[in-house]
């Protein structure tokens, strides 16, 4: 089994990755690991925007209470003020990096000096900044160039992270929880290699793809979680899943999503026709904010709309605005759904809600440290503090910038005292086998994303939870036996790492007592006064 070496070792390509290795990369020796094709997480299909405050007539207050007030109060201040003060320099930054932000041509004191900036729900203020609708596609494009052409950046497609190599790894056995690196299985050579490095950042993106309709990649599978819990982190608020109000509701097309822009700038949610107030807006009736209130309350109304009427889907209507304004604002979007004969200028688009977010995830400090020496994370995989209860919009990708470069100073500044890595043993696979069954891999993840989806979704019952926790515990028993006797597989691999993850959100929403942003339960509708963190240790 090869055994590589580098000074810091990344697992993820996406936002948060690609920031630190650009970072670091002044003056040490990086690889960037990703599990299929570089640009294949959850960056690549980012649409709405980066939020971040550039217009004299907004300010940091009110972005940090904003973002407060989404997550229910459960956000950590500290933290979530050291990032909306970061934000300016973080887009200025991308602007150098090539990334081509719309820029201002409409004038008016509602746009920012220089760029075009949108609003979203839950904004107190116009201060997205994008590029058209597939910003995330434009960030992705200008940070992978930049790595490209670094020459201290290695980087590395189909390398599936398998688990942390700690100081339990080493040819001498310790116990100080160390993390040197990761065994990664290598889908070109089809077996385990063993990377690594004196500092190691966990980028691995959310764990979306445990419920059966999510927006997430095909790769998010909560790997990076699992595999930290697994070595010994404390993971948070696991029970806070956001799910975007409005994903694209087509048996053919799965994971396309809306964007909250869309609702930005305009756009009504109705029931469809034939059925009670059929073509009327339901958003006034739960909310004043209608279509602009934070995600978890859209959410839930369109849930309960659903519920109640026996729908598949509501509408969303943007229609009602000139036909140019659509196309031009949302092209991407436009394209896509002409192809599947949706007119969005002429007719409404049939949406429902999907699991978008994981806001929990690995606890980390302002530097992006976790519990364990040489580990850091940062973006989706991580608990920083900064979402709470609740993802305010265009905060996720704001998130990776701003942690990724913190992780990379930190590391920079602290060169001196991390530790050169031991002798680290190669990965054994002597004594297992080639697997007969593949099926049951595929059966049991199913399972998974079904049960999680019925039991653990946008509303909740104690219940119901336990009937998950009870089915967790069965497929363990399975799991764990497979991976004891059989090679591993990429598919076995994202199977273990998804029914942790689920283990882990069952375990912390029966954990909280009461409905705060993301976590709705019918047997305790109300708030506590005081926000508490959901906080599991190994």
């Amino acid at each position: 089994m090869p055994i590589t070496t580098y000074d810091v070792v990344i697992i993820g390509s996406g936002a948060a990755g690609l920031t630190a290795a650009i970072n670091l990369a002044q003056d040490r020796k990086v690889v960037v690991l990703a599990k299929g094709a570089l640009d294949g997480g959850s960056t690549n299909w980012a649409q709405g925007g980066i939020a971040a405050v550039l217009d004299a007539g907004d300010s940091f207050e009110a972005h940090i209470e904003d973002t407060m007030v989404a997550g229910a109060g459960l956000n950590d201040r500290s933290t979530v003020e050291f990032v909306v003060s970061e934000a300016p320099a973080a887009i200025e930054r991308l602007a150098e990096l090539g990334v081509p932000f719309n820029a201002n041509e409409e004038g008016g004191e509602e746009f920012g000096e220089r760029w075009h900036l949108t609003r979203e729900g839950g904004h107190s203020h116009r201060r997205i900044v994008h590029v058209d609708d597939a910003t995330g596609h434009a960030v992705q494009v200008a940070l992978l160039k930049a790595a490209r052409a670094n020459p201290n950046i290695t980087l590395l497609e189909d390398m599936v992270a398998l688990d942390l190599i700690t100081s339990r790894h080493g040819e001498k056995y310790s116990g100080d929880g160390h993390v040197w690196g990761i065994y990664a299985f290598n889908k070109q050579t089809d077996h385990v290699d063993a990377i690594v490095g004196r500092a190691t950042i966990l980028c691995t993106g959310g764990a979306g793809r445990t419920y059966l309709f999510s927006t997430a990649p095909r790769g998010a599978t909560g790997d990076g979680i699992a595999m930290a819990w697994r070595a010994g982190c404390r993971v948070s608020n696991m029970e806070m899943n956001q799910f975007h109000p409005t994903c694209l509701y087509n048996l053919e097309v799965k994971n396309f999503l809306i964007t909250e822009a869309v609702r930005g700038e305009g756009g009504h949610l109705k029931l469809p026709p034939g059925v009670p107030g059929g073509g009327e807006r339901f958003m006034p009736r739960f909310d004043e904010r209608a279509e602009l209130a934070p995600r978890d309350v859209v959410a839930r109304a369109i849930d309960h709309e659903i519920k109640r009427l026996g729908l598949d889907y509501v509408h969303l209507d943007i229609s009602h605005k000139p036909p140019e304004f659509v196309r031009t604002h949302f092209p991407t979007i436009y394209a896509r759904l002409l192809d599947l004969d949706i007119d969005i200028t002429k007719e409404p688009i049939p949406v429902v809600p999907a699991q978008h977010y994981t806001c929990g995830g690995v606890v980390i400090d302002l530097d992006g440290r976790t519990d364990l020496p040489g580990l850091y994370a940062a973006g989706e995989v991580t608990e920083s503090g900064l979402h709470g209860a609740n993802r305010l919009a265009s905060n996720s990708l704001l998130e990776c910038f701003v942690f990724g470069e913190a992780a990379a100073r930190h590391i920079r500044a602290h060169w001196d005292d991390l530790p050169s890595p031991p002798p680290i043993r190669p990965w054994d696979e002597s004594r297992v086998t080639d697997s007969d069954e593949e099926v049951i891999v595929q059966h049991n993840w199913k399972e998974i994303r079904r049960f999680m989806w019925d039991y653990v979704g946008i509303v909740r019952t104690t219940k119901r939870l336990e009937r998950a926790q009870h089915r967790i515990d069965l497929l363990a028993k399975e799991v764990d036996e497979y991976y004891g006797h059989f090679r591993v597989t990429p598919d076995l691999i994202e199977l273990r790492n998804l029914l942790e993850v689920a283990r882990l959100v069952v375990r912390s929403a029966l954990h909280r007592k009461e409905s705060r942003g993301l976590h709705y339960t019918l047997d305790y509708p109300d708030m506590l006064p005081q926000a508490v963190d959901t906080v599991l240790t190994p």
